[in-house]
């Protein structure tokens, strides 16, 4: 007897193997994959602009990288004594505006350097909803960046005054037209890229059920629109495979809004098993063993089975990496040699 949905997931023509790179960019469900894929030595470069939720703000980074746009200091806005960019996570945000502004720059080189030789990416997105700057943000705020206009679209809100930030439900044309766009500009950059979209099962209950359920279908169908218009564009159902498949509150964290430990794990096998290629998924597997041994702490390092266990797992580390050169163990061999 069966006691839950199956999905069928289309594997792509060509899947991922480890000597790929591979961009993630999007909301914070991205960075749960991010971090997997990069604990297991992907080459990989996930949010540069920071976590971002709307699709006008994922594209609007993904052009900048594009074109290798310089933020200027005219681009960041002082609150609360810190200096923040509307188009970037708070992780940017900085009490001094020269090393904020610093960060951005050098993540804005970084993205350029690695798009241009990417072969994958990853997006997912999160909500429907867009914020843009308000008339009053303008009156109000007298040190507005000249480049912020009215009603322009914010990636974070970085907890200013709500008056300043009128929320807006996009439309699915809107969304598939900024798709459209950006795919075209990414293509013009680097023919090779291939993309993966993912929508994020982490629900926005801050915008209320229905309103979730609504900016979700909205993702949905605007993704689904391009894949069907373009050869190197893939779906792969996050989404569906919590809220259709695992469907169940024993999947979420405590506030009920952000998948679990198990869910995501649940998630990450499905999208291993269908999008990464046989023989990386068995390395995987090896190099998973070297990571977990790796976060090992002996309560007594000095005994002779602690010192007899960096020593196999040095040897273990060292062969892997001389088999495969590709691999980026140096940490984990710094650690097992007691360096």
């Amino acid at each position: 007897m069966d006691f839950m949905l199956d999905i069928d997931i289309k594997k792509p023509a060509l899947t991922i193997n480890y000597q790929d790179k591979i961009l993630l960019t999007g909301s914070c469900f991205t960075e749960h994959i991010g971090n997997a894929l990069q604990e297991l030595k992907f080459p990989v470069l996930q949010n540069p602009n920071g976590i971002l939720f709307d699709p006008v703000s994922v594209c609007k980074s993904l052009v900048s990288y594009v074109h290798n746009k310089k933020y200027a200091e005219a681009d960041l806005f002082s609150l609360n004594e810190i200096w923040n960019s509307w188009q970037h996570h708070s992780r940017f945000s900085n009490i001094s505006r020269e090393e904020g502004l610093y960060l951005i720059n050098e993540s804005q080189q970084k993205a350029h350097d690695f798009l241009k030789q990417a072969d994958w990416m990853i997006i997912t997105l999160g909500s429907s909803f867009s914020y843009r700057l308000t008339k009053q943000y303008f009156e109000e705020f007298s040190e507005a960046p000249p480049s912020a206009g009215l009603e322009e679209s914010v990636a974070n809100c970085h907890r200013a005054p709500a008056q300043w930030f009128h929320k807006h439900l996009l439309e699915t044309d809107t969304i598939i037209s900024q798709l459209d766009n950006c795919y075209h500009q990414l293509l013009q950059f680097n023919p090779d890229l291939k993309i993966i979209f993912t929508v994020s099962p982490v629900r926005h209950i801050r915008d209320g059920v229905i309103e979730n359920n609504r900016s979700k279908a909205r993702l949905i169908e605007a993704v689904h629109h391009l894949v069907n218009k373009f050869d190197r564009l893939y779906y792969f159902p996050a989404y569906e495979l919590v809220i259709d498949v695992l469907r169940d509150y024993r999947f979420y964290d405590i506030d009920l809004v952000h998948p679990n430990y198990m869910a995501t794990e649940f998630v990450l096998e499905k999208f291993a098993a269908n999008y990464i290629d046989n023989d990386s998924r068995q390395l995987m597997q090896e190099v998973k063993k070297i990571v977990i041994a790796a976060k090992h702490k002996a309560f007594q390092p000095d005994t002779k089975a602690h010192q007899q266990f960096l020593v196999n797992h040095f040897t273990k580390a060292k062969l892997l990496q001389e088999k495969y050169p590709f691999l980026n163990l140096k940490e984990e061999l710094m650690y097992f040699s007691g360096g």
